[in-house]
């Protein structure tokens, strides 16, 4: 399993998130593999220095996989952390959106992966115990 955070626009117009998990099934080389789905574009991005944003939503219904820093959400339900190898799935692409700060000195260097429309992204949430 990977770690993922899954953003959305609710009916109230505000970003709401969850945590859960990209499953992975048994590879043939004894290691663990994702099913393949379509993306529109890739690319990398890396960034320095908090831009301090504000609150946005997302342009576009992707995956962001965080490749190094650290970085605290903000969402109306509360706050989450993102770090190396984390998930962010996003679908809150309209309303208040959400708010990010760089925490510590690492560049937040990612990828972004556009999603096709049809793409049914494998996320589980994280069972509550």
């Amino acid at each position: 399993m990977i770690r993922c955070i899954k953003l959305w626009t609710g009916t109230d117009q505000k970003s709401h998130f969850e945590e859960g998990f990209i499953d992975l099934e048994p590879g043939v080389r004894g290691d663990a593999v994702g099913g393949k789905f379509p993306i529109t574009s890739a690319s990398f991005h890396e960034t320095d220095a908090d831009p301090k944003l504000g609150w946005h939503p997302d342009a576009d219904r992707q995956l962001v996989i965080t490749l190094s820093g650290t970085l605290e959400f903000e969402t109306p339900d509360g706050r989450f952390t993102l770090r190396t190898g984390d998930i962010l799935f996003t679908e809150d692409t309209s309303g208040a959106g959400h708010n990010w700060k760089m925490i510590g000195d690492q560049p937040w260097r990612r990828l972004y992966t556009i999603l096709d429309p049809k793409t049914v992204v494998p996320f589980r949430p994280a069972v509550a115990g």
